[in-house]
């Protein structure tokens, strides 16, 4: 009884890793994509991915940095969205973390992450994701769901 119980609990945790909602045929391959800089794997694999399948992306200017509280160690930075950019990816992440068994042949790091589609032009969010997974599968789920956007 105690080993069906943790099987479903594994089986269980493994399933509430990833939440997608998507509006399947939205994304236009030929408009630019803009999307901020930097950031940890996840983010730059996406961009990678992106600009593999042929999109345009676009990186915005920063219009201004700044602290909010003079003790505050982060700078948060505003960027202007240039105005010939049709979508806007957003993409936060969390520190990837080393998994060398739970990950072992699919990558090694662990990936806990949001990623955001939304279409400019409409104000309508095409994609949103909730992900946490090893970054090759994560890596082949983001192609999967731009082959479903891009029907």
């Amino acid at each position: 009884m105690f080993r069906n119980l943790i099987l479903f609990m594994m089986i269980g945790m493994l399933c509430a890793c990833n939440h997608v909602h998507m509006k399947p045929g939205t994304l236009d391959k030929t408009q630019d994509i803009y999307t901020t800089r930097g950031g940890y794997n996840m983010r730059q694999a996406t961009k990678e991915r992106l600009q593999q399948r042929g999109y345009t992306l676009k990186i915005g200017k920063v219009k201004s940095t700044n602290n909010i509280i003079e003790t505050d160690i982060a700078d948060y930075e505003r960027f202007e969205i240039p105005a010939n950019a049709h979508y806007l990816l957003t993409i936060s992440e969390r520190e990837e973390k080393f998994r060398p068994i739970w990950c072992a042949f699919n990558g090694f790091w662990w990936w806990n992450f949001n990623v955001s589609i939304v279409n400019q032009q409409s104000g309508e969010e095409i994609l949103t994701w909730r992900g946490r997974g090893c970054a090759n599968s994560s890596l082949r789920k983001l192609d999967k769901i731009l082959d479903m956007l891009e029907k």
